[in-house]
């Protein structure tokens, strides 16, 4: 059975950002990026005007499905976690919950290692988030009065907002 589409409302992506700011301080990083495993952004905060954004979220969902072929070649599900050092800044890539990617830029004013404790604590709360998510959209999909978030629209209203 597909996994339900999830849809994030306003008050979840408010505690998502809360959480990745938080981590963005505590990890001394730079800037800090959630994407879904299809390459989207979800959310970004620290220095992300520096970035083109988009291609950053769908090159990242590339690495992690390219790491997971090599994962399965290997007889490993997946790699959770990837680290990339460069000469000024490095990446640290991780897995959230087995849905999200969070993307963890610094440089030497920090160390992988406070990344790495830090994100561990940023994943629990963040998959606590994504959990309840699941959980309402397979409440939504089970429950018949609702097919899609939207369905409450007419074509009217659509035609009247565009005239």
């Amino acid at each position: 059975m597909p996994s339900p589409q999830m849809v994030m409302y306003e008050d979840e992506y408010k505690k998502i950002n809360h959480i990745i700011e938080k981590l963005l301080r505590e990890a001394n990083s730079k800037v800090i990026f959630l994407v879904d495993k299809n390459g989207q952004l979800i959310s970004g905060v620290g220095e992300t005007e520096r970035f083109d954004t988009t291609s950053l979220a769908s090159l990242t969902a590339g690495n992690i499905a390219a790491t997971g072929g090599l994962a399965k070649l290997i007889g490993e599900k997946e790699f959770s976690i990837l680290f990339h050092e460069g000469e000024k800044d490095n990446l640290h890539i991780s897995i959230v919950g087995g849905r999200v990617i969070l993307v963890v830029l610094f440089d030497s004013r920090s160390s992988l290692g406070l990344v790495r404790l830090r994100v561990k604590k940023a994943s629990e709360e963040l998959t606590a988030i994504f959990d309840g998510l699941l959980k309402r959209a397979e409440e939504k999909e089970k429950s018949s009065d609702s097919e899609f978030p939207f369905a409450e629209i007419t074509d009217d209203d659509i035609d009247n907002l565009f005239r």
